[in-house]
């Protein structure tokens, strides 16, 4: 049974964070490795300095060469870094963002070549991470580039009661409106549809649209994008058999709890669907790049700098990362197969139901 085990990859993030906190805790419940194989791809040295500074006892990681060599019955590392590899906590420097870029390769590298199943990226800063090899806003991005070939992934915030899309992702607010398109709606609603019944079990999930205005224009008193590109859009994609609704205001929407009458939200930009997200999910919520031929997925928080070292950081978006990739991949292993020959799936069914 071993070998049928989900290898999951985890990159450490900014070494300066509660990326390895937030690891060490997860991986520290033994459970863990009856799920799967976790391999963290980062600096055992780094690990070592955190595991002592948050006086965690009784825990090891294997090192290893590579993901083939990953022990099934333990949290193994790759080092992906060199042994001059200094931590700073709460720091942000260069030397931590050429680490978590060497992570995210050795990973994502391993990823495309299938030596690894799924992909956890613990938190990254943004702007020490950027070099000639990354000038992306953020992983998603990043992923985008490696594992998209030419199509966009879609930024799906989930937790137990809700989970929230974004039309555009890491944009200024400035250039939110010009992006506002009835093709790019359809493209998401598309994108979020699939992934509802293929990532998530779904059966005909229904989706509510935010409004882009305040009170969602207030007919066009306080903005046209609404009658004229946003409901529009949502009438072609119910034509196309996408169960949506809108287009709602966000402020009512998510105050009123309407969003629990659905499977999922499309909201217009980052920050309109990822405050009430996180206002609601930030200790459990997990971010999951839809949308893309791969499984990544990451904690709802940042680098957290200011918790870095401290020992007070809770694991519980880390750890929901870890289950949702594991739940993801076994999810679209089921819907492959059901969606490879269903007529032989119902005929087998049928035949286990009259013995």
């Amino acid at each position: 049974m071993e070998n049928l085990k989900i290898k999951v990859g985890i990159t450490h993030g900014d070494i300066n964070g509660i990326g390895y906190e937030v690891i060490i805790k997860t991986l520290s419940d033994i459970r863990i490795n009856e799920l799967c194989i976790p391999i963290v791809y980062g600096s055992s040295k780094v690990a070592a300095y955190h595991r002592k500074a948050l006086n965690i006892e009784n825990f090891s990681l294997n090192v290893v060469g590579s993901a083939t060599e990953a022990n099934p019955k333990r949290s193994n590392i790759i080092n992906c870094t060199n042994d001059e590899i200094k931590v700073e906590l709460s720091k942000s420097t260069e030397e931590a963002g050429k680490a978590a870029f060497q992570a995210l390769e050795k990973a994502t590298s391993d990823l495309k070549s299938g030596l690894i199943d799924v992909l956890i990226t613990a938190p990254i800063n943004k702007k020490n991470i950027q070099s000639d090899n990354f000038n992306f806003p953020g992983h998603t991005e990043y992923l985008e580039q490696k594992f998209g070939n030419g199509k966009k992934g879609l930024m799906l915030m989930v937790n137990e009661v809700m989970k929230v899309a974004v039309l555009t992702g890491h944009l200024p607010l400035k250039e939110v409106a010009s992006r506002i398109t009835e093709e790019n709606i359809i493209e998401k609603l598309k994108d979020l549809k699939l992934s509802l019944t293929r990532d998530f079990g779904v059966v005909k999930p229904r989706i509510a649209v935010l409004g882009l205005n305040p009170h969602a224009g207030d007919d066009g008193i306080l903005g046209t994008e609404e009658q004229e590109i946003i409901i529009p859009a949502i009438r072609k994609a119910n034509q196309m058999g996408i169960l949506c609704f809108g287009a709602y205001p966000a402020d009512g929407f998510f105050g009123s709890g309407n969003f629990r009458n659905f499977d999922a939200v499309l909201a217009m930009y980052h920050d309109q669907g990822l405050a009430p997200f996180k206002a609601i999910a930030m200790d459990n919520g997990v971010n999951y790049t839809a949308g893309l031929p791969i499984i990544r997925t990451s904690p709802a928080h940042g680098t957290a700098y200011d918790k870095a070292g401290a020992g007070k950081s809770s694991e519980d978006s880390f750890r929901n990362a870890l289950y949702l990739a594991c739940d993801i991949f076994n999810n679209r292993k089921a819907f492959a197969e059901i969606s490879s020959n269903p007529l032989k799936k119902q005929e087998v069914e049928v035949i286990g139901a009259t013995e």
